[in-house]
């Protein structure tokens, strides 16, 4: 590809959605936006945008430019910085991802980092599949379970989660308080839908309680979370988590082996830049020492 001017606008036109936005950041007129798109279009052989009133919409092939042209663009950025002598710029898009069960912990620590530095546009982005760092999809992720070990990606211990039996008021007085794990099989619970999930606590539940007695599934962590709060059966908390919610009883406590270690995983071409450092930083400072441990 020999015309970085073509990417550059398909990849503003893919981050911003409009012709009008792109033409904006890139000080030219829309119709310069049009023909870029158009002649880059026409290299590829590829539509790159389904184009609707509101704007453009990526294809699976935008998508795939859209995340190459975010890395290039953020070492560009880490080079500019570094002539002009202004490594300490943080500004410009930070995409951090984690499973969605983690947004409690990392929504306030991102408010407060846009707060310290304005010039960042923060996007948060959740799922249960694998952001892919080399291929610019996030800058920063937060992830659960083994040390992760993609070639290329810097990975650093970061926290843990402290999970919890927890049931709603409501489900005791109906049902009960199990005062040992034997007694487990007589109550109803709130589960991952997949029972060969591998998280540790997950495979505790399927060893101590029947399959049948898992009665409410999700994949969600949210719905798993709001089904326990309802009263639908014994579930797994935060156990931080829990503390926020008056109406929730403590059915066993935290175990070392139900524990789950997070980790922070930057790619080594962005690990360094001013931007990633100050979150990575500003997020551990966050969370604080005792999370840590």
């Amino acid at each position: 590809m020999d015309n970085w001017d073509e990417i550059r606008t398909a990849f503003h036109v893919a981050r911003l959605g409009t012709v009008s936005g792109a033409a904006e950041i890139l000080g030219v007129h829309h119709a310069t936006v049009i023909r870029h798109i158009d002649a880059l279009e026409g290299r590829l052989g590829i539509k790159l945008f389904q184009r609707h009133a509101r704007g453009y919409t990526s294809t699976e092939a935008g998508q795939d430019l859209l995340r190459v042209a975010q890395t290039t663009d953020d070492q560009f950025q880490q080079l500019e910085g570094r002539i002009k002598g202004r490594g300490s710029d943080v500004s410009g898009e930070l995409m951090v991802t984690s499973l969605v069960s983690f947004a409690p912990m990392i929504v306030p620590a991102l408010v407060t980092f846009r707060q310290k530095y304005p010039d960042v546009l923060v996007r948060y982005l959740t799922g249960d599949r694998v952001f892919r760092l080399e291929y610019g999809e996030a800058h920063v992720a937060i992830r659960a379970g083994a040390a992760p070990s993609e070639p290329d990606n810097v990975v650093q211990p970061f926290c843990h989660q402290d999970l919890g039996l927890f049931a709603a008021s409501s489900y005791i007085e109906q049902f009960g308080k199990p005062s040992n794990e034997a007694e487990m099989k007589d109550h109803w619970f709130v589960s991952h839908d997949n029972l060969d999930n591998r998280a540790p606590f997950n495979k505790w539940l399927r060893a101590h309680v029947p399959e049948d007695r898992m009665i409410f599934r999700g994949t969600d962590w949210r719905v798993i979370e709001t089904a326990v709060l309802s009263g639908a059966g014994i579930g797994f908390f935060n156990a931080r988590e829990a503390q926020q919610y008056p109406d929730l009883i403590q059915v066993m406590e935290p175990r070392e082996e139900w524990r789950a270690p997070l980790w922070l995983v930057t790619h080594v071409d962005l690990h360094r830049t001013a931007k990633v450092q100050a979150f990575v930083q500003h997020l551990k400072e966050y969370i604080g020492p005792d999370c840590m441990k």
